[in-house]
């Protein structure tokens, strides 16, 4: 790819947003106050060894009570939007619209207008894997009454909310969710088979992806329908994808694994969205051939009718991209063997690779007809001590964000945002407070759970102030790096050159 090992200095396109995250279960605290429901993460986080050292989002770092200097935070980051999420078991507590949490919704309300009189817009995903317990119990994600539940919540929040937010996430990595059932990945709370759901194992995770498309078109349309005309927003879904790099890019194996690895991965949920209303020809090939190998008189993956299709095809404003690492890709299993082998982070999948995030933003491109994107998470942990000089994290948002520089003015890409990942040091999952991707630390041990930046903050409001990287020769170079909130702890910071 032309300067794939050059820095390019340049300014991205002029209203390019920039955006910072969060999600409620990791930060909000609060998991019983004001007639809250619980969650599945409320139930799995107090569930003895399922999580590091016994942790859980009871309170987080609590901005349930601490909007004001959430917002401060964001202000000094001069960030354009931030996204977060809706708890759905704080608002509807058994995640039906039965009963209303009132109290819950005005949390949101509330936040919503703090970052209005900060002029921050926000981006607002309406599931971020936290689902009510409630639902989990009749089956969750499997059983397809969830894809009416979820158009009701939906609902709620563009009748009470919408004609202040402009930006919505139907759901966040679905790839993720449905993997998760299998115990493939970081092990949230699995599948709850008691109250009749009947799946054959190795099904479950095709049963939920179905349902998760399906939610995700009918809130769609539900959106285009009867609120886009007076709202005025956007709305998509967030897939999460890491980019597949043959391990010998001379092999036409590992290239044709490479390529199925991300059929499977980005894929599963991108093709039915942004293509055809289908799932892609390789999972149906590869799954069909599979499941009649296990003696399955039909495949394990679930058929749409024509009209699901019809209704699932261009259900979206925008492309949400979460991307943070890149894998090694390799022919010997199925659907393709993955190896990461670059420099380390604090989490065991994530690997410092920014060359893979420009050539997946070329890849989205190409096979989607070029959409408008917009990267909803983008970010690295680290472990250990806080070190406020996070030089690491530091390099990488340079690294990366040059990366989705070059998409943009060397490959045509229409990426139009950028959100890091993530605000501050939070619950992240089952690895609780160990792995740090915040911007911000919060220290754990004071009840007070105080914020600073870290160096990486400060260095991330330098790229958004200049918009980029302006070149180093020229006189105006000083003029928009040196710009950042006053802060005290910043003083312990020498300048970062971008």
């Amino acid at each position: 790819m032309p300067k794939e090992d050059e820095f390019l200095y340049g300014e991205f396109p002029k209203n390019f947003w920039w955006s910072v995250a969060t999600s409620a279960y990791q930060v909000e605290g609060g998991w019983r106050e004001d007639g809250k429901g619980l969650s599945i993460w409320d139930q799995f986080s107090h569930t003895p060894l399922k999580i590091s050292n016994g942790h859980t989002g009871d309170v987080a770092c609590d901005s349930y009570h601490k909007i004001e200097e959430d917002v401060e935070m964001l202000k000094s980051l001069k960030v354009s939007h931030y996204r977060f999420s809706i708890s759905w078991a704080r608002v509807l507590p058994d995640g039906t619209t039965r009963y209303i949490n009132e109290i819950g919704l005005n949390y949101y309300e509330r936040l919503i207008d703090a970052l209005l009189a900060a002029n921050i817009m926000p981006q607002v995903t309406i599931y971020h894997w936290d689902l009510p317990q409630a639902l989990q119990n009749i089956g969750g994600w499997e059983n397809d009454t969830i894809v009416q539940r979820f158009k009701e919540y939906a609902e709620l929040l563009f009748q009470r909310l919408g004609d202040k937010v402009k930006f919505w996430i139907t759901l966040n990595e679905p790839y993720n969710v449905l993997m998760r059932t299998l115990g493939t990945a970081v092990p949230p709370p699995l599948l709850s088979l008691s109250a009749g759901i009947s799946i054959r194992p190795g099904q479950a995770p095709y049963v939920v992806a179905h349902n998760l498309i399906k939610a995700h078109a009918e809130v769609w349309h539900l959106y285009n329908k009867t609120y886009r005309a007076k709202q005025g927003g956007l709305i998509s879904i967030t897939i999460n994808s890491d980019w597949a790099e043959p391990r010998n890019p001379h092999n036409q194996e590992d290239i044709s694994a490479a390529r199925r690895s991300l059929q499977f991965f980005l894929g599963w949920f991108a093709h039915p969205i942004f293509k055809t209303g289908d799932y892609n020809e390789v999972m149906k090939t590869r799954i069909r051939e599979r499941s009649l190998a296990q003696g399955l008189n039909q495949s394990r993956l679930p058929e749409f009718t024509e009209s699901e299709k019809q209704r699932i095809k261009g259900t979206y404003d925008y492309f949400g991209l979460n991307h943070y690492t890149t894998v090694l890709t390799y022919n010997m299993n199925y659907p393709a063997i993955t190896d990461r082998s670059w420099l380390n982070s604090g989490s065991s999948w994530l690997k410092v690779a920014p060359f893979g995030f420009r050539k997946l933003l070329k890849w989205i491109k190409e096979e989607y007809n070029n959409p408008p994107i917009y990267v909803t998470e983008n970010g690295i942990s680290e472990r250990g001590a806080s070190d406020f000089n996070d030089t690491l994290r530091t390099h990488y948002y340079r690294s990366y964000i040059n990366e989705a520089l070059k998409a943009i003015v060397l490959d045509g890409v229409d990426l139009r945002g950028y959100t890091a990942w993530a605000l501050m040091d939070n619950f992240e999952w089952a690895e609780g407070f160990d792995e740090k991707f915040g911007l911000y630390h919060v220290n754990f041990t004071d009840p007070d759970l105080p914020r600073h930046p870290k160096a990486s903050a400060r260095y991330y409001s330098q790229i958004i102030n200049c918009n980029g990287f302006p070149d180093p020769a020229t006189h105006l170079f000083y003029s928009c790096t040196t710009a950042w909130t006053p802060n005290p702890i910043s003083d312990l910071f020498d300048d970062i050159l971008i």
